[in-house]
């Protein structure tokens, strides 16, 4: 029974012949991947792995020089903002002192138009008085001399009575 067990076995119990044909093809085929293929794979992976572990390498490097830039740039950036505010504040003094300046001189102006245009109506006030005083005189003695029904423009330019009579308006005049 042991026997008749023996040759039932089959695939576990593989015919010679075919058995090493196998063994030799596996050998050849596992010497033709060992010795060709798998050192050339293995290559191509450390070649793969060592060109990522430079580009991983040179990737952090970029990223460095960029966050190194960047904070450059920043402080730029607060450097130059805080130079536009510098700025700004001069720009505001100096038109603060610019305005004081142009009102003061126009207050100036002002001033001196004002005392010029004084001067002005006093001189032709001065002027219109005088004028007035002449032809205030001369129409007083006219009708004077119509109402005594003689000449008096002799006698009053000799005692000077219209002088005195205008004089004493002045003096009674109230004064602004």
């Amino acid at each position: 029974m042991a026997m008749n067990l023996a040759l039932d076995l089959g695939p576990l119990k593989p015919e010679t012949q075919p058995f090493i044909v196998g063994l030799v093809l596996f050998a050849l085929t596992f010497v033709l991947l060992a010795k060709g293929i798998l050192p050339r794979i293995n290559k191509v992976l450390v070649e793969r792995e060592a060109a990522t572990d430079g580009r991983f390498e040179e990737a952090d490097e970029i990223r460095a020089e960029a966050a190194r830039i960047h904070a450059e740039y920043q402080e730029l950036l607060a450097e130059a903002r805080h130079e536009a505010a510098r700025l700004r504040q001069e720009a505001v003094e100096q038109g603060t002192e610019i305005i004081a300046e142009l009102r003061a001189e126009g207050l100036r102006q002002r001033e001196e138009i004002i005392s010029a245009g004084h001067a002005v109506i006093d001189a032709e006030r001065a002027v219109a008085e005088a004028e007035l005083r002449e032809q205030v005189g001369a129409l007083a003695t006219q009708l004077a001399g119509r109402i005594v029904g003689e000449p008096v423009e002799d006698f009053a330019r000799e005692s000077g009575v219209v002088d005195r009579f205008l004089e004493e308006m002045r003096a009674a005049e109230p004064r602004g």
